[in-house]
């Protein structure tokens, strides 16, 4: 008898305002669409979900020729992947039980609305303590900050990890438009944080059922550490 298909549940943004910009920002697309093909491609089952549930916004500069691939193209033209982006259900409305894997999509918006959203803190403390893996990629990290293990502490105390770094920030030129820093944050929260030398490379890390990306180039780096935990035998 075959048995039922892991499930993955994946965690997307509902901000798109910066405070002091016009531009939108929103889930950085490609974080989303590599992750996603190669999780579905391993036969995994994967199920979206937001803060506050509804609509996904798509950040602007993701969608730039720089950064979109025939493959994230495929999925903007695809009517079903719109639907799951416009009808997201909320933290809330998840069954965490349900699920052996969650994975915090990026894009600035999520510095808004992933780390303090008690429902989302919830549903990945459980899929955690009930043996599966968390997992994040770019500024998605922040929605790891304030999780907690069994004991009440930091669950990213003295653990290796990465995120966007202080150093890509400056990069974006959005060091100054965000509410806080994702490194500083980390570091402040006892992790052992990580970063590439050479900033934007795809560089990923597994520390034990935690699995980190630098930057949106690290999307796919992740999804392979997130497969290879799940067909791992003792998970």
């Amino acid at each position: 008898m075959l048995s039922a298909p892991k499930k993955i549940l994946i965690v997307l943004t509902n901000h798109s305002e910066y405070p002091n910009r016009n531009d939108a920002t929103g889930l950085w697309l490609t974080e989303l669409t590599h992750f996603l093909e190669k999780a579905e491609q391993a036969g995994f089952e994967t199920t979206f979900t937001s803060p506050l549930g509804g609509n996904v916004p798509l950040d602007e500069r993701s969608l730039g020729w720089l950064y979109m691939d025939r493959s994230a193209r495929s999925y903007l033209n695809d009517e079903i992947f719109q639907a799951r982006l416009n009808n997201t259900p909320a933290a809330d409305e998840v069954d965490p039980t349900e699920f052996d894997a969650i994975y915090f999509t990026g894009g600035h918006g999520v510095m808004w609305d992933f780390r303090d959203n008690p429902p989302l803190k919830n549903v990945a403390e459980t899929i955690y303590r009930n043996g599966g893996v968390v997992s994040a990629v770019c500024h998605g990290v922040a929605g790891l900050i304030n999780l907690e293990d069994a004991t009440g502490n930091p669950l990213i105390q003295n653990r290796n990890l990465t995120g966007f770094s202080n150093r890509e920030e400056l990069l974006s030129g959005l060091k100054d438009d965000v509410p806080f820093l994702l490194e500083d944050e980390l570091n402040k929260k006892g992790a052992r944080y990580q970063s590439s030398w050479i900033p934007f490379i795809p560089h990923a890390i597994t520390d034990g059922r935690l699995v980190t990306g630098q930057n949106p180039s690290s999307a796919k780096a992740v999804a392979d550490r997130v497969i290879a935990l799940l067909k791992a035998e003792n998970l």
